[in-house]
């Protein structure tokens, strides 16, 4: 038997990836231990500061365990972990393999388990990867590869096993969303919503996130009407200036971006936005401002343009970094006023709170609470709002 450690970096998928190989390990007979002799560095590649990080974390990993598996999105960007110790393994393989292949490395031994128990109170549970659109940014399709769906089968499967171990909340994640299919069986993203919605015993069903493009009519129609989908849904902008998003390959324009949005206003609607694009200027950026305000987003991720490998515009950044850094502040600022506004409006309403960790929670929308820490972790707990903080909503139970 074999101690390991998983750690992972970067978004929601990389946190899925992460899982996949835990729960390999786990059946495979070994054990999770903080002081491990085989760590697991998930690693995420979406800004150069996410590669320093994720190089970071496995050169860190590599003085203090025997053995060091590098895996995820940064892995298969060429290069990426030269130089690193000899018991680093960079494992460039496609996600659907990876976890059986670090898992056969470490080798199986007699005493395996039958199942794995996800820790966290939510399970994500990944329905598709890769993309095979062509953001001029963008370097996720070259190292997740093209889109590519599972089985509607499998992921009703998956979502009622997670149910089964006690998951209040489902979240299905994927590369790029909006781009599953399953033609054999049938199923868009909205069927599989509503079926997965639909799982007994689920309390919550939540979207990662999802390109505009694919928030149409049929998909509107599933969040609103299965009782258990949270009002929350997460769709990147990443620029309010229609000059910008085509030189970003963007498939929508700014008055799209809208009116798709538009029949979800009382859903809390969250963002990603890159600034210091080649493309932008201050008057553009202005306009993602105003965007961001017209459509009601609320919490903005905020991404500093970061030149990718491989990419259209690998070779440009005219961009000064004071710049990027004064729209960043902004853009956070601007945020941070529309989640205060959004969380004193709950005031005196009641919720239902999922405690992901002692003292705190996420509601419906996926507001965060700030609750009493006597409130169990892994409880869906009925609260109301007393009062904000800066943290979140104040809750009483």
């Amino acid at each position: 038997m074999a101690t390991f450690s998983v750690r992972f970096l970067g978004c929601k998928v990389s946190h899925s990836d992460a899982h996949a190989i835990r729960e390999a390990l786990l059946r495979a007979g070994h054990e999770e231990h903080g002081g491990a002799e085989i760590a697991v560095v998930n690693t995420c590649c979406v800004t150069n500061e996410a590669v320093r990080k994720s190089r970071q974390a496995a050169s860190r990993a590599a003085r203090t365990h025997r053995r060091v598996y590098v895996t995820g999105c940064a892995a298969n960007l060429e290069r990426a972990f030269d130089g690193l110790p000899e018991n680093v393994t960079v494992v460039s393989r496609r996600a659907e393999e990876t976890a059986s292949f670090v898992a056969g490395d470490v080798g199986a031994i007699g005493c395996v388990q039958a199942d794995a128990r996800l820790d966290r109170v939510r399970a994500f549970v990944r329905v598709q990867d890769g993309c095979s659109f062509s953001c001029t940014f963008c370097v996720i399709p070259l190292v997740r590869g093209q889109s590519r769906s599972r089985s509607a089968e499998a992921v009703l499967r998956e979502v009622g096993k997670r149910v089964e171990q006690g998951h209040r909340e489902v979240v299905l994640t994927g590369i790029n969303l909006g781009c599953f299919r399953d033609r054999e069986g049938g199923y868009t993203l909205a069927r599989l919503v509503r079926e997965a919605g639909a799982t007994p015993g689920l309390k919550r069903l939540r979207l990662s996130s999802i390109e505009v493009n694919h928030v149409n009519d049929e998909l509107v129609s599933a969040l609103r009407e299965t009782p258990t989908v949270s009002k929350h849904l997460h769709v990147p902008l990443q620029s309010g200036d229609d000059r910008v998003l085509s030189a970003m390959g963007r498939r929508y324009t700014v008055a799209t971006y809208l009116r798709r949005l538009e029949p979800l206003a009382d859903f809390n609607l969250t963002a990603d936005v890159i600034v210091g694009f080649p493309a932008e200027d201050e008057q553009a950026f202005e306009e993602t401002r105003r965007v961001l305000a017209a459509a009601g987003v609320t919490k903005v991720h905020v991404f500093p343009y970061s030149p990718r490998p491989g990419t259209a515009t690998a070779g440009e950044d005219p961009v000064a970094p004071s710049a990027k850094k004064r729209r960043s502040a902004q853009l956070r600022a601007d945020s941070r006023d529309a989640c205060l506004r959004r969380w004193r409006s709950k005031v005196g309403a009641a919720d239902a709170v999922l405690v992901d960790r002692p003292g705190r929670g996420y509601g419906d929308d996926y507001s965060p609470w700030l609750l009493d820490e006597s409130a169990p972790v892994g409880a869906l707990v009925p609260v109301r709002a007393v009062g904000v903080a800066e943290e979140g909503i104040v809750g009483a139970v």
